[in-house]
This record gives C-alpha cells, structure tokens and sequence, in this order.
C-alpha cells in the first residue's frame, strides 16, 4: 500500500469499494476499528480492572466504533458506560444498529441516552477515567449544537484520559481546522490511513500523537481513489 495521508472523501470511497466490490463489509471494517481502540486502551494501562471507561457515542458510525470497543473493553473488567448523544431510533447505519443492539443485552455495560447532557451525565463524564470520544467522525461540516456541544465541553474539563476516534470531534479532518469547538484528546487513533487535517500543525494541540489503525480493508480498494 503507498502511503500518504487522504481526505474524509477518499477514506469514503474506499470504504465503499472495500463493501461494494470486494465484498468487506462495513460492519467487518467497525468490528476491527473498534477492537483496534481497544487494543489501544489495553497497551495504554498496565489493568483495566475497575477503570471507568465511557465511550461518548453519536448515532453515526463513529458512535458506532465506540459501541464496539466498549463491548471489548468490558471484557477486561473496566467499568464501562455508554453515552448515546440522541435516541436509539436516530442511530444511522445499519452496522451502528446491530453494535447498539449487542450493547443493549450487556449487563457489564452501562447505557445512558438522550438528547440533552443532564447533570448527571456531565459527572459520569467528569469521573471516568477514560473516554472515547466518539461523537464525531470525519463527516463534520457545520457549526455544532447541543447536546454534542455540552458533551465536548464536559470531555474537556475531564481529567480523564482522552482516545479520540477517528478524529477529534469537531475537527476538520481535512484541514486541521475547527468547528467552534473540539474535543482536545490526549491522543487519537484513525483508521486505515492518516487523515489530511490530523498532519497539519494547527491540529496537534487537539490530537496528540496519531495512532494509524489497519481495519482489514485491502489495498484494492484504493484504486480508481487514489
């Protein structure tokens, strides 16, 4: 595979290439997206055990890569919860739904949802000791509102570590530059390839260092993209 970094709409193409042309479905490329944040958070901390790990999910995709490696996360006895900024009937794809479904038969797996950030979910936030931010992906063209709004301003006045998924959320993938507001993470982990936004200067203080995820999608599915 060459290298170099790509634009959010390239990384969609390939995508839909890798599902539609070969046959690598996007919920395959979710379930290693979300075991790869996983393994992250694993090599990161020495035990999980009894850590609290909440994933902040929107009702996208990215939301969606959340819901899978909090599921993985549970497996290594963190405490983990789950914040869904909206309502289980407003999450998107179809591949996001079946993760929310698994999610919703966890015990081990706390599940809060809802279309403002109440007190109570800006503690669980402000108490965890890790955080997914997943609120965002690489689709983010506007200016940004509640609840997504609160929930990045709580994140950031968490102490919490910060593992941001795919980008920050907020962040232009493709230019680095923000959208009012953005999750500051002390780290984030991207899939397949580096993205345009995440190698520009301005977005370090809001990255941290980047962490390129494979996901199994296989270099043909670059062509006629790159």
């Amino acid at each position: 595979m060459r290298g170099g970094a790509i634009t959010s709409d390239q990384m969609y193409r390939i995508e839909e290439n890798g599902h539609t042309a070969i046959g690598m479905k996007r919920f395959l490329m979710m379930e290693n997206a979300g075991h790869g944040i996983s393994d992250f958070v694993a090599a990161k901390f020495k035990s999980l055990k009894g850590k609290k790990v909440v994933a902040v999910c929107g009702t996208g995709n990215n939301g969606g890569d959340g819901l899978v490696a909090v599921r993985h996360l549970a497996g290594y006895g963190a405490k983990t919860s789950v914040i869904l900024l909206g309502s289980p009937s407003d999450v998107k794809s179809e591949e996001a739904r079946l993760n929310w479904g698994i999610v919703e038969k966890m015990d081990s797996i706390e599940i809060i949802f809802g279309k403002e950030v109440s007190d109570a979910v800006r503690r669980k936030i402000l108490s965890a000791d890790v955080i997914l931010d997943g609120i965002f992906g690489t689709g983010i063209k506007r200016d940004i509102s509640d609840p997504h709004a609160s929930a990045i301003d709580a994140i950031n006045r968490s102490k919490a570590y910060v593992l941001a998924i795919d980008v920050p959320s907020g962040l232009d993938p493709n230019t680095g530059s923000i959208h009012d507001r953005a999750v500051r993470a002390d780290a984030t982990i991207t899939f397949h390839r580096m993205k345009k936004g995440l190698a520009t200067k301005a977005a370090r203080k809001f990255t941290g260092p980047v962490h390129v995820e494979r996901i199994g999608i296989p270099p043909e599915a670059e062509r006629g993209v790159l």
